[in-house]
């Protein structure tokens, strides 16, 4: 005969218990991460788009617009990296795959500020 079985029991659930936390301090590492290259992201935004000397063109045009999209990103990142569930190691990773998604975003947009700058494309 079988032991019955406790529904009650206040153990938890085996997918919960497996959940791993992120290691003290990787998340303060993240967040200046996040906030050095979102201030870069900002000033550069400022410089490009009311400083720089120049007519704006169809390709400058298209690296601001590149650039708020990363920026928008970014910001998206650094609001998931404060939520509480970014402790545990499967909403890190998610985090740190936007993250990196955001920076392509801003290199790209660099890239294209560069090629607009040097009139290659004129």
């Amino acid at each position: 005969m079988s032991e019955p079985t406790n529904t009650d029991d206040p153990a938890p659930s085996t997918a919960s218990a497996a959940r791993e936390k992120v290691p003290t301090g990787y998340r303060q590492g993240v967040l200046a991460a996040i906030a050095v290259i979102l201030g870069f992201s900002l000033s550069f935004l400022r410089y490009w788009g009311f400083e720089a000397e120049g007519d704006w063109t169809v390709i400058s045009i298209i690296s601001v617009l590149v650039l708020i999209l990363g920026i928008g990103l970014m910001i998206m990142t650094l609001w998931r990296s404060l939520q509480v569930e970014d402790d545990y190691v499967d909403v890190y990773q998610t985090t740190l795959r936007w993250f990196l998604r955001s920076i392509l975003v801003v290199f790209l947009s660099l890239i294209i500020a560069m090629v607009a700058y040097s009139g290659y494309l004129a």
